[in-house]
């Protein structure tokens, strides 16, 4: 601070430090173990393609689904191991096998759901020559399946087109392939277009001039106790420690997936209360030092109509830079894992309460807190001490490491700088949380089209 440096803040960021360096090394090495959610993507892509087939005309098929959509499902399914396939998994992969013995190897291994086992009956006696009646499709429609279970399972028995495709349905699978497929093909050509001129309006430029940034009135040991002590020690540590066993029993008897997502929401707000609390704090202590007249964080929200032209701009321009990083990674590395647990729950939830809930953090507390955090407090003193390309980068790879994950960690470094020339290109915080919000918007959205078949 201004004020100087006490020296128990420099013990307590230097503490603070070295226990966020264990802590971060302990998540990142953790990050390995949790699944990644892109084999899941790939199936339920294909599951889509698969059910959406009968619904595309046949000049686009080859584009949109491929020359065998049951095939590519087939050959993604076999390469899990039959000990971790769910029951519907083990009877889609039953119907689209061309091997009898291997059908039979999955229908008679365990099922615990009551409409598996009576579809595990119908699909075994198939094999004991019983032939295709009116009232075996009957008994079909009777359980309770998805579009996709139920299309496979009646063309295995020898259903007719006429009976086994819901033309309807297909055609909605189409239209989520298409949306999930067109729109990020139609934002990166976009978004390379605007990168490109911007590029050759900066070559021709001898200086860019950036305006003036106001940081607040500390210092780079101010911010390690503020990202190490209270974002990462008692926000990510401790706070769930504490508090989310309290939450838990006030839950408990809320039922599955909307327990899951209160308890997402309820750890996200308690870990930013302790940084947030440390933030105030310092900013209060300096009440005797003039804030500017936008204030210490430069919301400038006003107007909102420039604020959010600017944010899709942005998005735009840093989404192919991040997707080409994601890919380059995914080329040399593989797929390392560690994503994002609530990825996965947006993934398979079929709840309009629980996915709400979930939005409601990602897209909306997820982006102002960051932002507010590392964009409004972090990025302006990093600048102010050592300079603007320390502080963008610094600020960028802070911002990536938070998450904890190997995986993510390079396309979110990316994604920080962007937000980072955001925040100091347009000298507001307002554009960085909405661009932020499109970015997690626009995953949550795909997740969604590439969800759950109901």
């Amino acid at each position: 601070m201004s004020k100087g440096k006490p020296r128990w803040k420099l013990l307590l960021g230097i503490f603070s430090l070295f226990l966020t360096c264990l802590i971060w090394q302990q998540g990142l090495r953790a990050s390995f173990d949790r699944p990644s959610v892109s084999p899941a993507l790939k199936i339920n892509q294909n599951e889509i393609a698969l059910l959406a087939s009968s619904g595309i005309p046949r000049e686009f098929k080859d584009v949109l689904v491929g020359e065998a959509p049951g095939l590519n499902l087939r050959k993604l399914l076999s390469e899990i191991p039959q000990t971790e396939l769910t029951d519907r998994q083990k009877l889609l992969l039953a119907g689209l096998e061309s091997s009898e013995e291997r059908s039979r190897q999955l229908l008679n291994s365990s099922f615990e759901s009551d409409d598996y086992l009576s579809l595990k009956t119908i699909l075994l006696n198939h094999f004991e020559g019983e032939s295709i009646t009116s009232s075996t499709i009957t008994q079909l429609k009777k359980i309770n399946l998805d579009p996709l279970l139920f299309q496979v399972s009646c063309f295995f028995i020898g259903g007719e087109d006429d009976i086994c495709i819901d033309l309807s349905i297909a055609r909605i699978a189409a239209s989520k392939l298409l949306l999930s497929s067109l729109f990020p093909l139609i934002a990166i050509c976009i978004g390379s277009i605007l990168l490109i001129r911007q590029l050759w309006i900066n070559r021709k430029i001898n200086e860019i001039v950036w305006p003036e940034i106001s940081s607040l009135p500390l210092t780079i040991v101010d911010m390690i106790i503020l990202v190490s002590g209270g974002f990462v020690i008692l926000g990510e540590v401790l706070s769930p420690i504490l508090l989310l066993p309290i939450s838990d029993v006030l839950i408990k008897d809320i039922q599955s997936p909307i327990r899951e997502s209160i308890r997402v929401l309820l750890g996200y707000i308690a870990m930013s209360l302790p940084p947030l609390f440390i933030l105030w704090q310092q900013i209060k202590s300096n009440q005797d030092i003039s804030a500017p007249s936008e204030g210490w964080l430069q919301w400038k929200i006003k107007p909102l109509n420039t604020a959010f032209l600017n944010a899709l701009k942005g998005w735009l321009m840093v989404m192919p830079i991040v997707l080409l990083t994601s890919w380059i990674v995914s080329y040399f590395w593989g797929d390392p894992g560690g994503s994002n647990p609530l990825l996965e729950m947006v993934l398979k939830s079929h709840s309009s309460i629980a996915l709400s809930i979930l939005f409601l953090t990602t897209v909306f507390i997820a982006p102002l807190f960051e932002e507010l955090i590392f964009r409004g407090a972090l990025l302006p003193v990093l600048v102010k001490e050592r300079g603007r390309t320390f502080g963008i980068i610094s600020s960028a790879l802070i911002f990536a490491l938070a998450h904890l994950s190997v995986g993510e960690l390079p396309p979110l470094f990316v994604l920080g700088i962007g937000l980072a020339l955001m925040r100091l290109i347009t000298n507001r915080l307002t554009p960085c949380v909405i661009m932020h919000s499109l970015w997690n918007g626009v995953t949550f959205s795909n997740l969604l089209l590439l969800g759950v078949i109901s």
